[in-house]
């Protein structure tokens, strides 16, 4: 017996216990694969292939779903199994209407509907043949009257088959049960089955929805149309070569969705629970061991942004650099996200329109706020650096390694000028009165808070040619690590009057 005669006598077995022939089951059964590389499934080929049952939220339907590809007319199964409620899926066969897809998916309403899957395309053409041939009808007695249609079939299929052998080839899809390999650029996503479930995050340029791309977990940006410019400059910097780096947020793909005035840009990008470091720092307190962890992956992904590597990567200037930008992986690490107004340093080309004094008031350092600014690549990068010095105030405002109490979480100076200053609030407060946020007197008795507490005084000089690189606040971060891992409690206060003239990196690595 073979093994797809197998898998349908299991079927049938299934579908008599559950009473699904007398009627409709209770309950909701697929046929679940997974395509696991180098083995693949063709045509008829069950290998692999299981029964699972369905499970959710009682209120919901339940659907199956498959994907697969069509490669120079072998079809290969990429994964099959249970899909969320969705008013698409309401339909008794699993059928891909697309026009041509480079991967082909369906999901349907029917227990066990997806054993069988079909590309009917929404046009004037003849469906793909389905991966399992319906059963035979008798054509004996017609078959007279059915040569003349017979042979206009035969010659639409054959055009058709011309037309898809010498088209150009589909764009690359990424598809998460896949292992990608180096990344493309511009991977650009047909529309494939992302479900929107959440959303988790709103902002000035559209807002983030946690989604499920099929088994995985994604986040989804959806921008307007009017911010289409944002979209297109978050997209260009996600596309370059390079863009790779475990502290820069993972990019997945780019999707439009919708049309005219309805028109909505995505772009979909890796999903960490944990959310940004501002709202991580409202609900939790770090420890000395955490704080490091934050601050080093992130100065090690922004000094990898600053970085140009001829003939891999140009310097880049994030231009909006703040705790809502940054985000948390499960064990903590950072990652740098929204490059909506990143700006890009390549030899050659120049645009002083795009060079607009842009980003978060409360972060803009004071040569910002003055307008006093050249078009040149290192001044961008410390205006990124003074931001860093902020962030790092914030992660010291809620860390509870000092001898003393924790404080609510508070943004860059909130106390003096609230939650939404103004233009002039900021001016007043940075460039005329040149205030800072304030460095607590007990976080001087730590030895690793008070050697941070120099290295942000120095990251916001006002200044900012005195300002420290990406690359040196990691190096510093580390050695402030290494020496508080070093030193038994007892020892903190006396080693902060020992190191304060110690030898830092240089100031100027990197910049």
């Amino acid at each position: 017996m073979g093994p797809e005669a197998r898998l349908v006598l299991s079927i049938l077995l299934i579908s008599c216990c559950s009473g699904s022939i007398l009627g409709r089951s209770e309950t909701h059964q697929c046929v679940q694969y997974t395509h696991n590389p180098p083995s693949s499934i063709g045509t008829g080929n069950a290998d692999g292939r299981t029964v699972v049952t369905c499970s959710g939220e009682e209120d919901k339907r339940q659907h199956c779903f498959s994907t697969w590809k069509n490669a120079s007319g072998e079809v290969k199964l990429i994964q099959q199994g249970c899909w969320l409620d969705h008013p698409s899926c309401y339909r008794s066969e699993c059928v891909d209407m697309g026009e041509a897809p480079g991967v082909f998916f369906c999901c349907c309403d029917v227990s066990l509907c997806n054993i069988k899957f079909y590309h009917r395309p929404n046009v004037s053409t003849p469906p793909i043949t389905p991966t399992s041939a319906p059963p035979r009808q008798p054509v004996e007695p017609l078959i007279f009257s059915m040569v003349p249609s017979l042979a206009v079939s035969g010659a639409v299929l054959l055009s058709f088959w011309m037309y898809r052998r010498h088209r150009r080839p589909y764009p690359p899809v990424l598809l998460p049960t896949q292992d990608p390999g180096p990344m493309p650029p511009s991977p650009v996503l047909g529309h494939r089955p992302v479900q929107l479930l959440e959303v988790k995050a709103r902002g000035r340029f559209g807002c983030v929805w946690k989604a499920q791309l099929l088994s995985e977990q994604v986040a989804v940006k959806v921008f307007p149309i009017q911010e289409r410019q944002s979209w297109q400059t978050e997209y260009e910097i996600y596309s370059l070569s390079g863009m790779r780096h475990e502290n820069l947020l993972q990019f997945i793909g780019a999707e439009k969705r919708g049309c005219n005035a309805e028109l909505e840009l995505w772009l979909i990008t890796a999903y960490h629970d944990k959310g940004s470091v501002c709202d991580y720092l409202k609900a939790n307190v770090l420890s000395w061991s955490e704080l490091c962890l934050i601050a080093q992956t992130m100065s090690r992904g922004l000094a990898y942004l600053h970085k140009d590597v001829p003939g891999h990567k140009p310097s880049i200037a994030h231009r909006d650099f703040k705790t809502k930008n940054i985000l948390l992986k499960s064990d903590l690490t950072a990652c740098i996200a929204d490059f909506g107004l990143a700006l890009r340093f390549e030899a050659g080309k120049f645009s002083a329109a795009n060079h607009r004094h842009v980003g978060t008031r409360r972060y803009m350092a004071p040569e910002v706020l003055e307008g006093a600014i050249n078009f040149q690549r290192d001044v961008f990068l410390r205006i990124d650096m003074y931001a860093v010095g902020l962030v790092l105030w914030e992660l010291a405002s809620r860390c509870k390694a000092a001898d003393g109490p924790v404080d609510e979480y508070m943004l860059p100076f909130e106390e003096e000028v609230g939650q939404h200053p103004s233009l002039e609030d900021m001016q007043e407060v940075v460039v005329f009165k040149k205030l800072r946020p304030t460095l607590r007197e007990c976080w001087q008795k730590h030895a690793g808070l008070a050697l941070l507490c120099e290295t942000i005084e120095e990251l916001w000089d006002h200044e900012a040619e005195a300002r420290l690189s990406a690359g040196c606040v990691e190096e510093r971060v580390a050695q402030m690590q290494r020496l508080t891992n070093a030193t038994a409690p007892e020892d903190l206060v006396t080693v902060v009057t020992m190191v304060t003239n110690m030898d830092y990196p240089p100031k100027e690595s990197g910049l």
